[in-house]
């Protein structure tokens, strides 16, 4: 397995915008949800108190989130498309055009937070596709196991630097 897997691939804007995400949580979003978890549990008995119980959930979502936040940019490798090399093999942070299963396939072999600002499709490094492109030159043919055990055929037809 390549290094670039063990990474998330991140553009600036992305890097900021996620930055400032957690800052967000981490302060104004705690203290709000401490605010309403206090008001709801000053509504009395916590057994039948559905606001209290809404809030709760949601700060059990905001604290995953936060987590997930700290470990994505923690494994950040911020970069601009110039970054990535253009040597006709497939790498993070680039846009893949395969055949696969028979059907033409476009999409970014990155992190969703990349491609936020786009319509492409986004596959993970360690996703059965992205694992199965990644570092193979175009025009290779390869293959990955589905879910359902199937073995799908991919032919790699292209490979561009993302200019999100």
């Amino acid at each position: 397995m390549s290094e670039t897997s063990t990474v998330t691939w991140l553009t600036q804007e992305a890097h900021d915008r996620l930055q400032g995400e957690l800052d967000h949580l981490r302060g104004e979003g705690r203290l709000e949800l401490a605010r309403k978890i206090e008001a709801a549990r000053e509504e009395g008995d916590l057994k039948e108190n559905g606001g209290y119980h809404a809030a709760k959930e949601e700060q059990g979502k905001q604290e995953a989130r936060i987590r997930q936040l700290e470990q994505m940019l923690e494994n950040a490798k911020v970069g601009s498309p110039e970054d990535v090399a253009d040597d006709g093999v497939v790498h993070a942070g680039m846009v893949v055009t395969a055949e696969v299963a028979g059907a033409e396939e476009t999409f970014l072999l990155g992190s969703r937070e990349m491609a936020a600002t786009t319509d492409l499709d986004v596959f993970s490094e360690q996703s059965p596709l992205g694992a199965a492109v990644l570092d193979k030159a175009v025009g290779t043919e390869t293959s990955y196991t589905a879910p359902n055990g199937r073995e799908i055929p991919v032919r790699i037809v292209k490979a561009e630097r993302f200019t999100g």
